[in-house]
């Protein structure tokens, strides 16, 4: 029997109207060793500053990162596509490279066992939400509405956690081999397709790592 072992980390979506009168992908080989599951967005803790490389192990962070749009009351619904802001450390702890820029949320995660032993050797990446963005009030945006990009600084094109949108809860990110470190640098979009009423819309992403 394979028994499921999960990670998870957390991502706050705003998107906030206002009204008013008269706004290398990284993936890397790390070294078989017992039996670990890693996963990070945005802000992370390690046991000590040194970085993985130079024996420093995560421990965990309940942190749960923000993304924020403000939206010009002029251009609500316009259709074009406005960035979104998110907060976190931008440092990778494989190494302390500062691999994302302000603005950009990390992500990155591993699936670390000894060699050997058979079994399924692939771990992945989702992500669970709620349908819609919503007020207090009841008013709704679809999450399809916030896409990302994916980056990261001094890497080359292939992104271990790839460009792509919120398309519904469960949907995979990325998946991975044993002992590899993957991470990626995710900048946020809010769609703006839609006239919807003015006030601070809320949603929260779970990312989850699993593997057998």
């Amino acid at each position: 029997m394979n028994r499921i072992r999960k990670t998870t980390g957390g991502l706050l979506l705003l998107a906030t109207l206002l009204a008013c009168q008269g706004a290398a992908a990284y993936q890397a080989n790390i070294s078989a060793d017992s039996r670990a599951l890693y996963l990070r967005v945005g802000t992370g803790s390690m046991t000590s500053a040194l970085s993985y490389n130079q024996g420093a192990r995560p421990v965990n962070n309940t942190t749960v990162q923000t993304v924020l749009v403000n939206v010009p009351a002029g251009q609500i619904g316009n259709g074009n596509d406005l960035q979104m802001t998110g907060n976190g450390d931008l440092v990778s702890h494989i190494d302390n490279y500062l691999f994302c820029n302000p603005g950009q949320i990390y992500i990155g995660a591993f699936f670390r066992r000894p060699t050997g032993g058979g079994g399924n050797n692939n771990a992945t990446v989702t992500a669970n939400y709620p349908a819609n963005l919503s007020t207090p009030g009841g008013d709704t945006i679809p999450m399809s509405q916030i896409r990302w990009v994916s980056s990261g600084n001094g890497d080359g094109p292939f992104q271990p956690f790839a460009s792509g949108s919120f398309t519904g809860s469960g949907q995979q990110v990325a998946a991975f081999g044993r002992n590899q470190w993957n991470e990626s640098c995710l900048t946020f979009f809010y769609g703006n397709d839609q006239v919807v009423a003015a006030g601070s819309y809320t949603n929260t992403v779970t990312y989850t790592l699993s593997a057998p």
